[in-house]
């Protein structure tokens, strides 16, 4: 009981070094929770477009902040804004990096899913799912415009070069189809997760309602011009050369 009582009051100068190793990465986490709190709030006190002009500032700000104080403390270079480590890595490491990084991405999407499904069911973790797409669309889509410096309204050509930079890009397959001139198809040739799927003898997840609002919000957030049709998607059938397909047509 007296143990108990003094670890209770345990400082954190006392932590062994693992634990505290392990108290960093619970702040960063922290920090990051409390950084999309920020932005969930401003969407909902001043709308979704707001919201987006200020996460990207703050988000500009915030990483330069960031990046400098633990150089500092961690004794690495920064340059502009970059740790130079990351700069130093061969091209082929940093291009395997963004497929982990997007590997990563989607367990944790993953994890959030299942962890709803086993508490309340599949039909509250796929309300939740579609929701959270709803915004993370919008975000994606702004950060990839400001990062490949489209126009505001790119139209198809930025779409298909957008397309290729979101988180999923470099773990899926996808292909896109110049239908005409004012309209393409995008494939997704080979997913993680359906693939995962078929391995292990299941059904296709049915995706469909999480991808009405994905897509069409996304090409929305890089032109508002572009509407989206669903060409397919689970439950619906499919051809074995693709998951799911979409057609963006831009209207003037």
């Amino acid at each position: 009981m007296a143990a108990d009582r003094e670890a209770q009051f345990q400082q954190l100068e006392d932590l062994s070094q693992e634990d505290l190793a392990r108290f960093i990465l619970s702040m960063i986490h922290r920090m990051n929770i409390h950084h999309t709190l920020w932005f969930r709030e401003t969407e909902h006190q001043l709308g979704m477009e707001r919201a987006l002009d200020i996460l990207e500032q703050v988000t500009q700000q915030s990483s330069r902040i960031e990046i400098q104080r633990l150089g500092k403390v961690l004794g690495f270079e920064v340059q502009d804004g970059i740790p130079k480590p990351l700069l130093d890595l061969p091209r082929e490491k940093l291009l395997e990096l963004t497929g982990e990084i997007g590997k990563n991405w989607l367990a944790m999407d993953g994890l959030w899913f299942q962890a709803i499904e086993r508490a309340y069911g599949m039909n509250d973790a796929k309300r939740c799912n579609d929701s959270c797409w709803n915004r993370f669309s919008q975000v994606e889509a702004r950060f990839i415009k400001s990062f490949l410096g489209l126009p505001e309204r790119p139209g198809l050509e930025g779409l298909k070069q957008a397309l290729g930079y979101r988180m999923y890009s470099r773990i899926n397959k996808q292909s896109i189809i110049d239908e005409s001139p004012t309209s393409i198809i995008f494939q997704m040739n080979d997913c993680r997760v359906q693939s995962a799927r078929q391995r292990k003898g299941l059904d296709d997840y049915p995706c469909k309602s999480a991808g009405l609002v994905e897509y069409s919000r996304f090409a929305w957030g890089i032109d508002d011009r572009i509407r989206t049709e669903c060409v397919g998607c689970p439950p619906d059938e499919h051809p074995q050369e693709w998951f799911c397909a979409w057609r963006f047509i831009l209207e003037e």
